[in-house]
């Protein structure tokens, strides 16, 4: 299939309860935050680990939708298993099977051609730089960062090379305000974070990255928190429905219109200043994404440019109108 031929710009919302969204290990793993002004942090690498993760469960053992970015792997066997499968493994003209080593591993992998990878750590394939590029989510409003201790009503101390039956003695010998232990959990009381992505059908021409990859990509951002629930994260979900913008072009000639689609015929903060999500007058503390008011100003939609919504992952993209169902952003 051919790669796409338009330049998309897109945005979403993220509404996180009672919920880590991303923490920060150099700081005891509690959510991100700027510490000027408190707003909150979602990294671009945690979104994509979600997407990954979205694109194993999904699409498991499906040609082209290997994921070279795993937990607890190695890189470099991935990189080998490219150049392999290129017949480039133990080629001699190490130009020629860098390159063939590069374009299998775009075909193998969808992260690779989506959100391109260095490759150049072991069995070299070069460095690919992918057409998909995501960035940092940031909250509306202020986040509250908390630190609340729990009880753990049982321990894990280790016993070298103990037996069931060492455990029974160790507990029996122990006094029960010995056998239970405090933790800590971190966690914001709600944020709502607004993340934006790009695609350049330029970059996109040299990884194959095409209209069925597009589709998957939406579909994965759509669904990634609905398969990553767990004590940290619990309550996050993608709120908004997807907010596209596709660059069509608008010469009458065929050709420049093609090369207006690829290179676009707005900037992308134009594009993304025409949507508006703010705090209700009447709330000071939100604590859900109702409590914000949402729209999208088409009035000002650059010519060349459609706008596009997508909140049901299998469904097409609604261009120009609002999804069946939505009403929580409108159009103004």
């Amino acid at each position: 299939m051919m790669a796409i031929q338009n330049r998309y710009e897109f945005m979403y919302y993220v509404s996180c309860t009672n919920a880590n969204p991303n923490g920060d290990p150099d700081m005891g793993n509690t959510p991100r935050i700027d510490p000027q002004t408190m707003q909150g942090f979602i990294t671009d690498v945690a979104t994509k680990r979600r997407i990954r993760n979205y694109i194993q469960t999904a699409y498991a053992g499906q040609p082209g939708m290997n994921i070279i970015v795993q937990q607890s792997t190695n890189l470099n066997r991935h990189i080998a298993q490219a150049k392999r499968a290129a017949g480039v493994e133990d080629c001699a003209k190490q130009k020629e099977a860098v390159y063939a080593g590069r374009k299998k591993a775009c075909e193998l992998f969808y992260d690779v051609r989506t959100f391109g990878a260095v490759m150049s750590t072991g069995p070299n394939a070069g460095q690919v730089r992918g057409p998909v590029q995501i960035t940092f989510g940031k909250s509306l409003d202020p986040v509250l960062p908390m630190d609340i201790a729990i009880t753990r009503v049982a321990v894990a101390d280790p016993i070298k090379e103990g037996t069931v039956e060492d455990y029974l003695k160790k507990e029996a010998e122990t006094s029960e305000d010995k056998l239970r232990t405090m933790g800590r959990k971190q966690l914001i009381p709600f944020g709502l974070y607004e993340v934006r992505g790009f695609i350049s059908a330029n970059l996109a021409a040299e990884t194959g990255f095409d209209d069925a990859d597009l589709k998957v990509l939406f579909e994965a951002i759509l669904n990634m928190y609905e398969h990553d629930h767990s004590a940290s994260k619990g309550e996050m979900s993608v709120v908004s429905p997807l907010i596209i913008f596709k660059h069509v072009g608008t010469d009458t000639d065929a050709a420049q219109r093609v090369r207006q689609a690829k290179l676009g015929c707005a900037p992308a903060h134009k594009l993304f200043e025409l949507v508006h999500v703010q705090k209700k007058p009447e709330v000071q503390f939100p604590r859900r994404y109702r409590d914000y008011d949402a729209s999208v100003d088409t009035s000002h939609l650059p010519a060349g440019v459609e706008l596009g919504f997508l909140s049901d992952p299998y469904a097409q993209v609604s261009w120009g109108e609002l999804p069946a169902g939505e009403d929580w952003f409108r159009l103004a």
